[in-house]
Order: C-alpha cells, then sequence, then structure tokens
C-alpha cells in the first residue's frame, strides 16, 4: 500500500511503538500515591515535559486531552459563561472564525449559533489565505475569541497566525488556533507566537489514536472544565488519564526534535515532485491552496471532468490511499465546503483529490503513483459525462 493520506492520520513511529510496549505493564493509577501510582505519574510527567521542550512553553501549559476536536470545543465552550449558553442572559457574546475550519470547529459553533452567540465566518481568497485586515474589522465590542486553524488540513494554507494573534492581543481578546496540521509540518514556538490557546492530536505526529493536548497560556483565565468530575489535568480535565496515549505523543515530540528537520525537508521535496509530476503529465488540473504558504505534504488537486471519489476508489485498487478531503467529513455527498471556499464551482470541487506524505513515502512511491494517476484519470475521461 502507499499511503499517500497522512493528514487524516499516521502510522505509528517504530520509537513509538517500542515506547508503548515498554509502558503496557505499568498499569498503576497516576492519582495513587503508592509506588506503582507514582511510577505512571512520572511517565506522565515526563511525556508532558518531552512535548513543553519541542514547543518551547511550559509544562504545566499542556493539557491531555482525549483529541484534538475535544481541545477545540473545550476553548469555544470556554468562550461564553454556561448562562450565556444556555439562554439565561441577554448579553450577546461574538466570537470570529474562518470558513475554512475543522468540523470541530464548524460545527460547534453552528450549535452556538442556535443559542444566541454571533459567529463570523471570514471569508478567504483563491488561495485560502484570510486577510489579518479582515479580522480586524470583524472585531466589535462583543468579542469575546478569534478561532482561526494554523494550517488547513485539506488544502494546506498557512495562515499568518503571529499577525492575527498580535491584532488580537491589541484588542485584548483570546486567540485560539487549531494547530493539528502544522504541528510537526512548520517550526512552531511558543514562547514566540502571538496565541492563548493551541490545539494539537497525537494521531497526525505519528502516535495514537485517542490522544491530543491543549496548550493554554499561563496568563490566561482559568479554563472552565468540559468534562467534570476529578482533579487531573489541573483540575482541568477529569478522567483518568490515557497513560499509554499519553506516554506514546511524549516521545512522538521526542522523536520529531530529533528528525521534523530532515523529514520536513524529504516530504517537501517529494510532495513538488508528485506535483510537478501531475502538471507535466495530466492535464486539465488545478492546485487548490497557496503555492508557497502551504504545509510542506500536503497537495490538493482539482481533475476536470471527473468525481474526485471515482479517482480514489480507482487508486485503491492500484494501492494508493488518497482523500478527497477531511477524514472526518467522509460520507457526505456535497462538494467540501474549503474549496467551495476558494470561489470555485462545484464541478470543481468535486473532482478534487488531496495527497497527504509523510515520513515513510519515497521516491518510488511517487513515481507509480504519478504513473498509476495517468492511467486512473485518463480512462475515467474517456467514460465521463461530464465533457
Amino acid at each position: 500500500m502507499i499511503y499517500l493520506d497522512n493528514n487524516a492520520t499516521t502510522p505509528i513511529h517504530p520509537k513509538v511503538k517500542e515506547k508503548i510496549i515498554e509502558a503496557l505493564d505499568q498499569y498503576g493509577n497516576p492519582s495513587s500515591a503508592h509506588q506503582l501510582g507514582r511510577n505512571v505519574r512520572f511517565l506522565i510527567e515526563e511525556a508532558r515535559k518531552n512535548a513543553a521542550d519541542f514547543l518551547n512553553c511550559l509544562a504545566e501549559e499542556l493539557i491531555f486531552t482525549a483529541s484534538g476536536s475535544e481541545a477545540n470545543n473545550t476553548v469555544l465552550k470556554n468562550a461564553v459563561e454556561c448562562c450565556c449558553l444556555f439562554g439565561c442572559t441577554n448579553k450577546r457574546i461574538h466570537i470570529i472564525t474562518s470558513k475554512i475550519e475543522h468540523p470541530s470547529v464548524m460545527n460547534t459553533l453552528k450549535c452556538m449559533e442556535n443559542r444566541n452567540i454571533a459567529i463570523t465566518y471570514l471569508p478567504v481568497d483563491k488561495y485560502g489565505l484570510i486577510n489579518p485586515e479582515d479580522v480586524k474589522k470583524a472585531i466589535c465590542q462583543d468579542t469575546v475569541l478569534i478561532s482561526i486553524m494554523y494550517a488547513n488540513n485539506e488544502i494546506g494554507t498557512i495562515q499568518p497566525i503571529n499577525e492575527i494573534g498580535k491584532i488580537a492581543n491589541d484588542f485584548g481578546i483570546d486567540f485560539h488556533t487549531d494547530a493539528v496540521q502544522a504541528i510537526g509540518k512548520v517550526p512552531i514556538d511558543l514562547s514566540k507566537l502571538n496565541v492563548d490557546y493551541i490545539s494539537i492530536s497525537g494521531h497526525k505526529i505519528y502516535a495514537p489514536k485517542g490522544v491530543g493536548i491543549l496548550f493554554r497560556r499561563k496568563s490566561t483565565k482559568p479554563l472552565c472544565p468540559l468534562i467534570l468530575g476529578g482533579h487531573q489535568e489541573y483540575s482541568m480535565r477529569a478522567g483518568t488519564e490515557n497513560t499509554l496515549g499519553i506516554i506514546a505523543i511524549g516521545e512522538a515530540f521526542k522523536q520529531l526534535k530529533i528528525e521534523m528537520k530532515d523529514e520536513v525537508k524529504k516530504i517537501l521535496y517529494l510532495r513538488n515532485k508528485l506535483e510537478k509530476g501531475i502538471m507535466d503529465n495530466i492535464h486539465g488540473v488545478k492546485l487548490n491552496g497557496h503555492p508557497t504558504f502551504c504545509l510542506p505534504g500536503t497537495l490538493n488537486i482539482s481533475f476536470e471532468n471527473i468525481e474526485g471519489e471515482s479517482i480514489l476508489l480507482r487508486l485503491d485498487t492500484h494501492g494508493i490511499a488518497v482523500s478527497t478531503g477531511s477524514a472526518c467529513s467522509t460520507g457526505s455527498l456535497e462538494p467540501s465546503p474549503v474549496i467551495m471556499a476558494l470561489n470555485v464551482s462545484p464541478e470543481v470541487a468535486h473532482g478534487s483529490i488531496r495527497f497527504s506524505l509523510g515520513r515513510e513515502n519515497t521516491e518510488e512511491d511517487i513515481d507509480i503513483t504519478i504513473e498509476k494517476l495517468k492511467e486512473v484519470v485518463n480512462f475515467l475521461r474517456k467514460i465521463s459525462p461530464l465533457k
């Protein structure tokens, strides 16, 4: 199998696997005071430190969650008072976001709109970029949060996060970024980045599914937990910790610190080779996303007169795994809202394929993909009624 769907999930890093196996017998509850519990607590705090070292932040600013989606929900739902969410006050609350956010942000905000929360969805240009001036113009006296993703999961466009964060800071407004796709792919130094909250997911950085991280800057107000119960995670995320998941994400960060620079260089080379191979060998194609402000391993291409789903399925028969967009939207017959936000036709949006590369991909993978993709596109265009 040639796996080109790393934005959906990544294979577990070999060193992460080893770490998990080593920790399998560490069954103690990390909240227990006895030795078995203390052993597990040590491993959890070691993982937290590994993540903090990579991100250049304080260890106590990191809260372990079950996913990036949980981290996003925690921040968004904390942006308003609980009584506001349930209609117990007439105070108007305003949040600014974009039209190309991940479903865990978009669907949460849509739900909040039904509870008298005002949401501004900022447009993007043809490359998927947000204009920071649009952010500034959208701010009003009721604005309590700005939430803009760091890099888009479908088209890979990287937003001017630091510039937007400075605007938020100037107005005294909390700023959150969903950095799930950016972590491990672009340099992020939280000691210098103008953000208050960042969401992270383990299975995008070669750790298992079921573990994530919420970064909350120490200077922000205390969070009201999304999940109530015990005192775990500084009393901000109840529930006995996912020990193996946390140990695994800590090791993933440790490996990223060692390997990221060389990996990103290799992945960018392979991505550019794939793009050139497609452009040189297949006519009627269009790049979606920014040509330079883009994640190193993400390539989104629209193919004229073909359904993206058909391309995906035929490539799968050749042992090549790609995507038509966000894995969280699989099953929807609607064109991708992200591609549609680029001001293209539904036909173009329906014909889009996302190739997302990772650390295990090789030049041979790319050569085979270009060859098989050309065969698939030529075949589908011959039988396509969309001419």
